[in-house]
């Protein structure tokens, strides 16, 4: 139709934040910012399902001057890869305001006005073209994220903010340095496609590896600059901690995708038991840590680091089950964590208590509840028949292919998960009723149902048949994998 559709995607949350500026009343700026995510979500839905999946070329692209004298362009565009997480932040987008509806009770024009600021820069991540302007929103998220955890967290928000703030601030200087060196060596140009064509010389490509690998391990995170996160997940709001998990930790793998495997190929390729070897490190690492958590928050924070963990091993397995498995378990990811976080913020509301101890005997007295936890809890542990067994099968795969050693440490890491969370369900679920919740509880209403139903659909629809998610980032991994081949053979 010729429409700029990425721009009204990204725009879309700014115009609507601006629109509430000029509300009042807490239930009309809710209603709104629902209304807003949900016209965000239909565009993104009109976006794949107008997407080719036969090219690996960028797809509805935009490109207009912006700083002419540097060559910075405002230039859009998306591929199988990016797709599939414009997408993924558009729904929880609209889940989260549906989880704030009643945890967020102050100051409710400034929270939707953050969260709705804090989709567009994540959905601009995902589709800019130009590396400044990559930059630009990359940086620009830590602001509403900072005040997210730091105006409505927990008793320790403005400890767990400022650490959040600091952690990725640092990463992100070392990003702007890389940036800066990656335009003087690649033809002083920032178009990302440009860059990606340029054959850098090994000892440029190997500096600027290390950059971007502290830059990105920040957000992933990766052992052992993950501590910001357990702090930041549990002070956040339910909200906030959906899309920290959801979106936020993909910004990482992204960048992997996007930057070090194309452009800095033959130091992908030298370093990448290097990184399978953090990899395995964070998956075993991630889920003792988990095993030994009392705090239910905490648990599925511990869980994320085993897991972003898989993500990073089937990218630097750098073969086509590998790469697949680990795009399609960062989506995977933010279904199944998300609805955890989502889970744990539902009850949280209803008890006040984060601790396992407290709980017992829910099945009884929240039966809907419960059930949907099962779900997200087997699909947290990759059970046959849910979508993160998909992604985790090709990631082991691609992983065993790659290093036999790293495989068998990726194994290991998912035989701590399935100990951890059936350890969690049993005891919350399960149990016999603690003292801590012998007061009724209700079961899930009909708003809680509604965020939890598309995130259920996917978990099943995924697991039973993933052949559509594959097929739209099946020819793009192929063309990465052929970029990486062809110049990555090494110093």
């Amino acid at each position: 139709m010729g429409l700029p559709l990425l721009s009204f995607i990204i725009f879309t949350p700014v115009a609507g934040a601006a629109g509430l500026m000029f509300l009042r009343g807490d239930d009309a700026v809710r209603w709104t910012a629902l209304g807003v995510t949900i016209l965000d979500l239909a565009l993104c839905i009109a976006m794949l399902a107008g997407f080719d999946t036969t090219t690996h070329e960028m797809q509805f692209t935009e490109k207009r001057p912006w700083v002419p004298a540097l060559g910075i362009t405002y230039a859009l565009g998306i591929d199988g890869i990016s797709a599939l997480f414009v997408f993924l932040t558009a729904l929880l987008g609209s889940i989260c305001v549906l989880a704030s509806w009643v945890a967020i009770d102050r100051k409710v024009k400034a929270f939707m006005v953050s969260l709705l600021s804090m989709q567009a820069l994540m959905l601009g991540v995902f589709c800019a073209l130009d590396l400044f302007l990559f930059y630009v929103f990359w940086e620009a998220m830590l602001i509403p994220m900072y005040l997210i955890i730091g105006v409505w967290g927990g008793e320790g928000r403005i400890y767990a903010a400022f650490k959040f703030f600091l952690y990725t601030l640092a990463g992100s200087l070392l990003f702007l340095i890389g940036v800066i060196v990656l335009y003087f060596n690649g033809g002083e140009t920032f178009d990302i496609l440009a860059l990606t064509a340029q054959d850098l010389p090994f000892p440029v490509q190997s500096w600027l590896f290390f950059a971007f690998l502290i830059a990105f391990a920040v957000k992933v995170p990766m052992v052992p600059v993950h501590t910001w996160l357990p702090d930041a997940h549990v002070q956040a709001p339910t909200a906030g901690s959906i899309i920290l998990a959801g979106v936020l930790l993909k910004m990482g793998a992204y960048g992997f995708l996007r930057f070090s495997l194309p452009m800095l190929p033959e130091a992908s390729v030298y370093y990448s038991t290097l990184m399978l070897s953090l990899s395995a490190l964070a998956i075993v690492y991630g889920g003792l840590l988990a095993l030994a958590q009392d705090d239910l928050k905490k648990l599925v924070a511990y869980s994320s680091i085993s897991h972003m963990g898989f993500v990073t091993m089937g990218i630097f397995a750098l073969n086509l089950r590998g790469l697949q498995g680990g795009i399609l378990q960062m989506f995977n990811h933010g279904v199944t964590t998300g609805a955890l976080f989502l889970f744990v913020g539902l009850i949280y509301e209803r008890t006040h208590t984060r601790s396992i101890a407290d709980y017992g005997g829910l099945m009884k007295a929240a039966p809907v509840y419960t059930a949907f936890l099962a779900l997200f809890t087997l699909s947290s542990m990759a059970l046959p028949g849910t979508n993160s067994f998909v992604g985790e099968l090709l990631v082991l795969s691609g992983g065993f292919a790659a290093n036999l050693a790293i495989g068998a440490a990726a194994v290991l890491g998912a035989l701590l998960g399935a100990a951890y969370l059936l350890g969690m369900y049993r005891k919350v679920a399960l149990g016999p009723a603690s003292v801590g919740v012998r007061f009724k509880i209700r079961d899930v209403n009909a708003r809680e149902l509604a965020a939890t139903l598309p995130l259920a659909v996917l978990v099943l629809w995924v697991g039973l048949y993933p052949k559509p998610f594959l097929g739209i980032i099946d020819v793009s991994v192929k063309h990465l994998l052929a970029q990486v081949h062809d110049k990555g053979s090494g110093p």
